[in-house]
């Protein structure tokens, strides 16, 4: 789950790490009094869940509440296309106020899991403000990264060894040096997938603070953390993927025309792939789980059939825990009740098999079987051709 960039912020303040004063709103009238509370000079954000909003246009220096109330109106409502939005843009809602700062100097600053080695990473570069894959592209060794035990925490030798890589100094050093603390005890505590500081800012008085923040975090670790689960913003997701979530199954929109239903992220992988490799593009991930009922089955139907680029639907189930002929049963009814049109390619295999495809079989219905997933793949590719 992500949050916005005020969220991820109040986050980070309540355990210590240093953050620039700063209000959100929805209206431009109380843009102005957050500034002027903030001292007239400040910037305004827009809050999207997407990077790259500067180069977007969507930060804005005010040199004074007027400025900033003109500057808050220009961007509600704006639809702001980054690199990371698509060309679809997302449209902003909300806009943090935040107090100007003396910069001297722009880091980057963020916390990962390290997959090879399993375990979490803190990674700095003095190249903050720029994204971090064009920082790798150029130059990886412009990259420092520590590995650290959640179990044990992150240790002062640690924070020095990346406060002395980024070059800071005196006081600055000593702060960054707990910032750095601070952080990882976020990362751990809150469950996060994904703390990025960028930039973090060194003051010319030798502060350090987070003048920008992004959070991602662990869906299956929110059962722990209400507060977090609460700052989910809906209208920054897809529709389709919060609809499928209200049944339980996983769905993410993808960009080709072959609707795909599978049982298992890993059946799903190769289900697109196989999707792929027979010259087709997948028009989603959908995974219905491994227990899913007929009622599952028909919402994942219709939440498929929603994306009006769906020319095929390819389904793919191997039944373990769930049995073929459940499965068979919710395809059946889902397609009468829906009187679709759209053409059906089914592969079975599993507990249940024959009884699943002689349900699809003395149905009557306008479903085509398939031999294998590389068959079901070929099938579906060319129906939707």
């Amino acid at each position: 789950m992500k949050v916005h960039e005020y969220q991820a912020k109040s986050i980070l303040a309540r355990y210590g790490v240093a953050v620039p004063r700063g209000e959100v709103t929805d209206s431009p009238a109380e843009a102005r009094e957050i500034a002027h509370r903030l001292g007239g000079h400040c910037v305004v954000k827009a809050q999207i869940h997407a990077g790259g909003r500067g180069k977007g246009g969507g930060v804005k220096l005010a040199k004074d509440p007027e400025e900033a109330y003109a500057l808050a109106k220009s961007l509600l409502g704006m639809t702001l296309v980054t690199p990371q939005t698509g060309p679809g843009g997302r449209v902003v809602r909300k806009v943090l106020i935040e107090e100007a700062l003396d910069i001297a100097r722009e880091l980057y600053l963020g916390i990962t899991l390290d997959r090879g080695r399993g375990l979490p990473a803190m990674m700095v570069s003095r190249s903050g403000g720029m994204e971090i894959e064009e920082v790798a592209a150029r130059d990886a060794t412009a990259i420092v990264r520590e590995p650290l035990n959640p179990g044990l925490g992150m240790f002062p030798f640690q924070a020095r060894k990346l406060a002395f890589a980024l070059g800071l100094e005196r006081e600055s050093f000593r702060k960054g040096v707990a910032f750095m603390l601070s952080l990882f005890r976020v990362y751990v505590e809150t469950d996060a997938s994904l703390v990025e500081i960028n930039p973090l800012l060194v003051t010319k008085s030798g502060d350090v603070l987070a003048l920008d923040a992004k959070m991602n975090f662990d869906d299956n670790a929110l059962f722990r953390h209400a507060d977090v689960k609460e700052m989910r913003d809906l209208a920054e997701e897809d529709p389709l993927e919060v609809e499928a979530s209200k049944f339980g199954l996983n769905y993410i929109k993808l960009d080709g025309n072959v609707g795909c239903m599978v049982n298992g992220a890993g059946l799903a992988m190769a289900t697109m792939d196989l999707v792929q490799l027979a010259g087709g593009q997948p028009a989603n991930f959908l995974d219905v789980g491994g227990g899913a009922n007929e009622e599952q089955v028909k919402n994942a139907f219709r939440i498929i059939l929603s994306d009006a680029n769906v020319k095929a639907i390819l389904i793919n189930i191997f039944g373990g825990i769930m049995r073929c002929d459940i499965i068979a049963k919710g395809v059946v009814a889902a397609v009468e009740e829906m009187g679709l049109s759209t053409p059906v390619v089914v592969r079975l295999e599993g507990t249940n098999v024959e009884l699943g495809k002689r349900i699809l079989r003395e149905s009557g219905l306008k479903i085509t079987p398939a031999d294998g997933l590389a068959d079901a793949a070929r099938k579906a590719v060319e129906a939707a051709r």
